[in-house]
């Protein structure tokens, strides 16, 4: 808990920015925009009391205001980085800077890790055109130390430097480059929160087209699998949803990295993916008061009619990736406890 209190005001400073933060628990309630329904644990009431609608509405820059992208990713990178050195000193986590496939990464080895061929490939969340393997640790390393398993954080091209057929392509770089070091890709599993959870979806897709094989399993935070605003809670959810908001903000970060005509491509938005063709046993985790919610609705959908084995696993009252900075929140507990589970019996013990 000494770690969130210091963490949570940087998080709220951000949120101006965009609201694709997770919270902290137990703190005193300041805004208290949005309702927190009785059926949530006291954390989590007293951690939704913490978001802001007029935080939540800031707008973002234009999908082609490159000088306006580079400051607002400069900013959350520096804004981030003491809460991230907090993260580190609690869990004390073994970190390398990499190359892998010719495209950066952040290699993490939780405290008391014994050597395996088992490895987590992480695509960290941030609407393709925010934050980094660094300013991401809150996610990443509390993943590496719950699951026992070492991490590589890609720290792919943020949009608008680069779209989505160089980005997709980075991370599937990133697995074969794994793959030649010598792990099978039955010892392989994806993450993703967000967009991240979108990008590992699409990349394993393009790995599967390619003829390249795919990963032994994939796990889903709140993924943004359609970046057009398409989906019954994105409409119904609007007003309900602490941290998303679409109009002048997610737009601009969709248009950014997809131009309109390729924002449905199946690499982009994988709901509309065809997976007859086959696809790794999948995890999908998310709140019931985010706008995302159709999205991982749909994407259950889709693979579930196409026979691959996939577990949709909703959260009452939860809001978007709750699990990423809401450890001591029981709801984020029982759902990395899910996913600890999940690879355990996919990849067998770490």
């Amino acid at each position: 808990m000494k770690f969130l209190r210091s963490a949570f005001p940087s998080l709220l400073r951000d949120s101006r920015r965009i609201a694709l933060l997770g919270s902290a628990a137990g703190l005193t309630a300041v805004a208290g925009d949005f309702p927190a329904p009785a059926t949530l644990s006291d954390a989590g009431r007293a951690a939704l009391a913490q978001f802001s609608r007029a935080r939540r509405d800031a707008p973002l820059p234009a999908p082609d205001d490159v000088a306006g992208w580079k400051r607002v990713q400069a900013d959350i990178e520096t804004s981030r980085a003491a809460a991230n050195a907090a993260v580190v000193r609690q869990y004390e986590p073994t970190l390398a800077s990499r190359t892998l496939g010719g495209v950066p990464v952040l290699d993490i080895q939780p405290r008391g890790w014994r050597p395996s061929r088992q490895v987590l490939v992480y695509t960290h969340g941030g609407a393709y055109t925010m934050y980094s393997s660094h300013s991401r640790l809150m996610s990443a390393v509390p993943m590496a130390a719950d699951t026992g398993r070492r991490v590589i954080s890609v720290d792919y091209t943020l949009a608008p430097h680069a779209q989505w057929p160089v980005v997709t392509s980075q991370v599937v770089s990133v697995i074969q480059a794994l793959v030649a070091e010598g792990h099978a890709l039955s010892d392989i599993a994806i993450y993703g929160e967000s967009a991240g959870g979108g990008l590992a979806a699409g990349a394993v897709l393009k790995m599967r087209d390619a003829g390249l094989g795919m990963p032994a399993a994939v796990v889903l935070w709140s993924p943004w699998a359609d970046i057009t605003d398409t989906g019954d809670t994105y409409a119904t959810l609007q007003d309900a949803d602490p941290l998303l908001y679409y109009p002048g903000n997610l737009r601009n970060c969709a248009a950014a990295y997809a131009a309109p005509a390729d924002q449905k491509h199946p690499y982009v938005s994988p709901v509309y993916g065809d997976y007859t063709q086959g696809f790794p046993p999948t995890l999908i985790q998310v709140g019931t008061k985010e706008i995302f919610l159709s999205n991982a609705v749909r994407q259950y959908q889709a693979l579930d009619q196409a026979g691959v084995p996939v577990k949709l696993d909703p959260y009452e009252g939860m809001w978007h990736i709750f699990q990423v900075f809401s450890h001591d929140i029981p709801e984020a507990q029982l759902a990395r406890r899910k996913v600890r589970a999940f690879l355990d019996t996919r990849l067998g013990a770490p």
